[in-house]
């Protein structure tokens, strides 16, 4: 019986010694819990620390030129810039004269001159000391049958399909060759190439262009390769290209500058014959040009200039964002019913940037017109704001514009 009484006090003795050895300190138990010691103090002599910096945006851009310039013009000066009004080929400066003062943002050199290049450079050069901003200089200078300016230093330019039977390339060269002689005498702007398509047979039947051979040809990837081919020729020599007669003359069989009644039934937004103005809008061209006729399947009421349908196909569906400018407004007879002030006030209501008469007798009434609808009408003044600026940005592209 002793002997089992010594055991047991061993035992618990062995179990008190292990409970203490476990529990003998604190540092033991925090160890043994998992704790971690207390961090060391932080020095008083360190500097604070920084909050981060809060994200900034990125600066905006500083205004371009023409958006500097159009910010310093009144309602009649931008109202100016939607004008292009037609001067004699043959007295440039006289014709200019006969503006009334209006300041207008283009001139159009009408009519035909043989006078040569330097008779021309030395015009244009006093047009634009006169102007109160750079002037847009235009001609027809297509080929063929139309053909602004002959003389010394320019070359005699062959008709659209003469040019076409080429090649892209040769026809490049061509046009490279001419446009040189344009921008080395003034001119800014080329009323073309023309990117009508007319259906083969029937080019007699189509006075505004077939019967004169100022078509590229009639399958619209061959129109197309070549009106794509001169855009880019043109505006590498420095002179603005306006693609016309959107969304095209070829099937009509009325002449929109002398009669009315000019009408293409078959044009539709997915028609094959739009092609050559969609391919010429990747080439970005500086401008378009709106024909004069009618096409029901746009537009049942209107005329292409008038039709913000027209429009909207080309600055939508095409994704045109360039100046959009009329065919002739001024002695047209398609427009010839419509008084002379209403023909520029729904032109730029319709979404027109340029209206061109060839008459410098309507600058005045047209730019009267317009200021006085700016006036009265905050959405046509908010139009011919935004179309003032796409002159004003077109200048300053093509290096008329500097600040």
């Amino acid at each position: 019986m002793a002997h089992g009484r010594a055991g047991r006090t061993s035992v618990l003795a062995g179990v008190v010694l292990l409970l203490m050895t476990a529990c003998g300190s604190d540092d033991g138990a925090l160890r043994s819990q998992g704790a971690r010691p207390a961090p060391p103090p932080v020095s008083s002599d360190l500097p604070p620390t920084s909050p981060a910096p809060a994200p900034t945006s990125p600066a905006p851009p500083a205004p371009s030129c023409a958006e500097q310039t159009l910010g310093t013009l009144d309602l009649g000066h931008q109202v100016g810039q939607l004008l292009m009004v037609g001067i004699p080929a043959t007295d440039p400066v006289g014709g200019y004269a006969q503006l009334d003062g209006v300041p207008v943002g283009g001139v159009f050199l009408r009519g035909r001159s043989s006078a040569g290049a330097d008779a021309v450079r030395t015009a244009v050069g006093q047009l634009q000391a006169a102007a109160p901003l750079p002037l847009l200089v235009a001609v027809d200078q297509e080929g063929g049958q139309v053909q602004t300016l002959k003389g010394p230093g320019f070359d005699l330019v062959p008709s659209a399909l003469e040019q076409a039977a080429q090649g892209p390339a040769a026809l490049a060269a061509t046009v490279a060759g001419w446009a040189a002689q344009l921008h080395g005498a003034g001119i800014t702007m080329d009323l073309a190439p023309v990117a009508d398509t007319v259906p083969a047979g029937t080019e007699a039947a189509n006075p505004p262009i077939g019967a004169s051979d100022r078509q590229y040809g009639s399958d619209p990837d061959q129109v197309a390769a070549a009106v794509t081919a001169a855009v880019g020729a043109l505006q590498d020599a420095g002179v603005a290209a306006t693609v016309k007669h959107f969304p095209g003359l070829g099937r009509v069989h009325v002449d929109t500058d002398t009669d009315v009644g000019a009408t293409d039934p078959e044009t539709s937004p997915t028609d094959p014959f739009l092609r050559p103005f969609a391919d010429a809008v990747t080439a970005d061209p500086a401008a378009v040009m709106v024909s004069s006729a009618s096409y029901p399947q746009l537009d049942p009421d209107r005329i292409a200039p008038f039709s913000s349908a027209v429009i909207g196909l080309l600055r939508g569906r095409l994704g045109f964002d360039g100046v959009v400018m009329t065919d002739d407004l001024g002695q047209a007879g398609a427009v010839a019913q419509t008084p002379v002030g209403q023909r520029v006030v729904d032109a730029v209501s319709a979404g027109v940037d340029v209206v061109l008469t060839v008459r410098a007798a309507d600058a005045a009434p047209m730019a009267q017109a317009l200021v006085d609808a700016a006036t009265a009408d905050p959405v046509v003044a908010t139009r011919v704001t935004a179309s003032a600026g796409r002159v004003l940005a077109l200048k300053e592209r093509f290096g008329l514009l500097t600040c």
